[in-house]
């Protein structure tokens, strides 16, 4: 059991990243391997890799079109909020308050946020066909595996 949600996180993951770099490519930031070319190399990898008909590729980017007024603004939310953080952060002096608020502030647009990329993921999902469905399934297993080989604890040095 525990292992199925693992793997259904993974799953969102991966699609969660694909979705939020596609819907939000005008909000460039540097650490997404110059201004998004990252994002822009992901979904070409699930076209190519689920092989996506032309069909199937207009309709992901009508998804995403139509999702990106309500994705925009929640990722303009986090992102503005984090530099508030960091601001704090640097201020040299603690205020737990106001750190609390933009913790609750964080909290309450990451919760828009996986309701918003659930409803695309669930969208994506409906344009495959059985055959990428399972191909995309296989892929995430694997996915899950070396992650979980990554994360795994390492044992302790025996003496």
């Amino acid at each position: 059991m525990k292992t199925r949600q693992i793997r259904l996180l993974v799953i969102a993951g991966v699609l969660t990243l694909a979705a939020a770099i596609a819907v939000s490519q005008t909000v460039k930031r540097a650490h997404m391997h110059g201004g998004g070319m990252f994002g822009e190399h992901q979904l070409q990898f699930f076209t190519d890799y689920l092989d996506l008909t032309d069909t199937q590729q207009a309709q992901a980017k009508e998804i995403l079109a139509k999702e990106k007024p309500t994705i925009q603004p929640l990722v303009q939310q986090m992102k503005d909020s984090r530099r508030q953080l960091h601001q704090l952060e640097m201020s040299g002096t603690f205020d737990e308050g106001k750190v609390r608020n933009l913790a609750a502030q964080q909290a309450q647009t990451m919760t828009e946020l996986t309701v918003q990329k659930a409803r695309i993921h669930s969208e994506l999902i409906q344009i495959l066909t059985p055959d990428q469905k399972s191909k995309l399934n296989k892929f995430m297993e694997r996915h899950e595996q070396r992650f979980m080989r990554h994360a795994a604890p390492e044992p302790p040095p025996s003496e």
